[in-house]
């Protein structure tokens, strides 16, 4: 073989190894929400736990995502893939194998702790495989990769859990990890960063500062809003995250710099993009049960009617890169923002008990026109708003921020949901649905709004110079 076929074959076997990966670790943001229903009559417990079942995971993901970047840096970047890999994999057969529901949340956590190590190594190991010239189109292969397993995640989970069993959403996990393991090891290169760092008090401020909050949002309307338990949660969580702001301003290596906060481009894409996944995930954590649990569909017909939404970036995400190119990102994404808002409000309009499918279906679309819109151009926001020197960090950033408004918002609409209604029948879940999903509508909305305040095209780039400490690329 020539040297340059075998190159061509290290090309390849990097962007199968880091796509399969990263489509594994993007799969579970989802997957499990069409499994809920199924879940909860196997397992027990109730709205609360089903709540920790999607948010342990996208909490720990979010909080360790830049810190498990740091860390590839620093110790190896393909020997950490392989620990991450390893840790995702051993958890997953452990979520398959949970006897409660406790020790599914458990599992489901250290899922997170496996994605955060291995996610953003995916691309930092690509990009080291493959050629300059070619990158362009790796990049595209793999986020196409990507975007499928946020699509597919409904469908996915809906058909193993109706056709096998729940559990299988979590053992599909274990040979996908056990063939990437040795591969991994054979076919990538060992890389290393320079200069990482591993801001472990930031960690620990943002861990329990977002835990504290969750907490509190999720057990709020079971011990009061007044007790004791729920207050500390407040109280605590807020104090950690303050301290958290307090060391990106001040300390020496801070894993996210307050100082980026400055560029009112990279507060605007941040705060739209936290805004956006906590109304969507929200939205899809209670309209998934209400598919089935209301208007009983199976757990795959649930999968197939949410496509018009999660799948609708497959299609559209093309056109909104194009029409970015033509008049700008900030009118895309507001009115795809927008769409996303009028899309949830018409859920709230038109649902209930005995809702048809094909009254549904025009919010599920404008729902995903809306996601489409906002998808294509974040990315490239996001990388514009800072120089290319902090490019790293403001991907990790953006998101980490997604994941953490993902969680916050399974945890605010629940608790709408569970003040307004509950599972007692399929009048008192519309009841609780209807006020969630107009909380969730508005919170897309203020997305919007955040949006609208991006700089226009030509309006000037970054303003904040990084210290020579905080140039480390940090790529997610």
């Amino acid at each position: 073989m020539s040297q340059q076929a075998a190159h061509r074959g290290g090309v390849v076997w990097a962007l199968v190894i880091t796509s399969v990966a990263g489509f594994m670790a993007a799969l579970d943001n989802l997957v499990v929400t069409t499994a809920l229903p199924a879940i909860r009559e196997d397992l027990g417990g109730g709205l609360e736990d089903l709540e920790w079942t999607v948010s342990a995971y996208t909490l720990t993901f979010a909080v360790l995502l830049m810190f498990g970047a740091a860390l590839g840096d620093r110790f190896g970047r393909r020997k950490l893939f392989g620990v991450g890999l390893a840790i995702f994999t051993v958890s997953s057969a452990a979520a398959a194998l949970a006897p409660g529901i406790e020790e599914l949340i458990a599992a489901r956590a250290a899922q997170g702790v496996g994605a955060a190590i291995m996610m953003p190594l995916t691309l930092t190991l690509l990009t080291a495989a493959v050629p300059a010239d070619k990158r362009g189109m790796a990049y595209g292969i793999w986020g196409a990769v990507n975007g499928l397993a946020v699509a597919s995640g409904p469908l996915i989970g809906g058909a193993l859990t109706e056709h096998v069993s729940w559990q299988w959403i979590f053992w599909l996990n274990v040979p996908l990890g056990l063939a990437l393991l040795p591969l991994a090891r054979i076919r990538l290169n060992e890389s290393y960063g320079t200069g990482a760092r591993l801001d472990s008090t930031g960690t620990l401020l943002a861990s329990g500062g977002l835990f504290g909050i969750v907490y509190a949002l999720i057990r709020g309307n079971i011990d009061g809003w007044s007790s004791a338990p729920v207050l500390t949660g407040l109280i605590a969580g807020g104090a950690l995250l303050v301290g958290f702001v307090l060391h990106g301003v001040r300390g020496k290596n801070p894993m996210l710099p307050m100082r980026l906060f400055r560029n009112r481009a990279f507060s605007a894409i941040n705060a739209a993009s936290l805004l956006m996944f906590a109304g969507m995930f929200g939205s899809i954590f209670l309209l998934s049960q209400f598919l089935q649990g209301v208007l009983g569909y199976s757990p795959t017909e649930a999968g197939l009617r949410m496509l018009p939404w999660t799948g609708m970036p497959m299609i559209v995400a093309p056109i909104a890169g194009y029409l970015s190119d033509r008049v700008g990102s900030r009118p895309v994404v507001t009115v795809g923002l927008a769409l996303q808002a009028v899309g949830l409000g018409w859920f709230a309009v038109v649902l209930s008990p005995d809702v048809s499918y094909a009254a549904q279906l025009p919010a599920l679309i404008l729902s995903g026109i809306g996601m489409a819109l906002y998808f294509a151009p974040a990315a490239s926001l996001v990388m514009a708003s800072v120089r290319p020197a902090e490019q790293g960090i403001a991907s990790g950033a953006n998101n980490a921020l997604r994941e953490v408004g993902g969680a916050l918002g399974i945890a605010v609409l629940a608790s709408v949901f569970s003040a307004q209604g509950g599972y007692g029948s399929p009048r008192a879940f519309v009841d609780g649905l209807v006020p969630a999903l107009w909380v969730g509508a508005g919170v897309v909305g203020l997305a919007a709004v955040a949006a609208s305040l991006l700089p226009g095209r030509g309006a000037g780039g970054p303003v904040v110079e990084a210290s020579a400490e905080e140039r480390v690329a940090v790529s997610v």
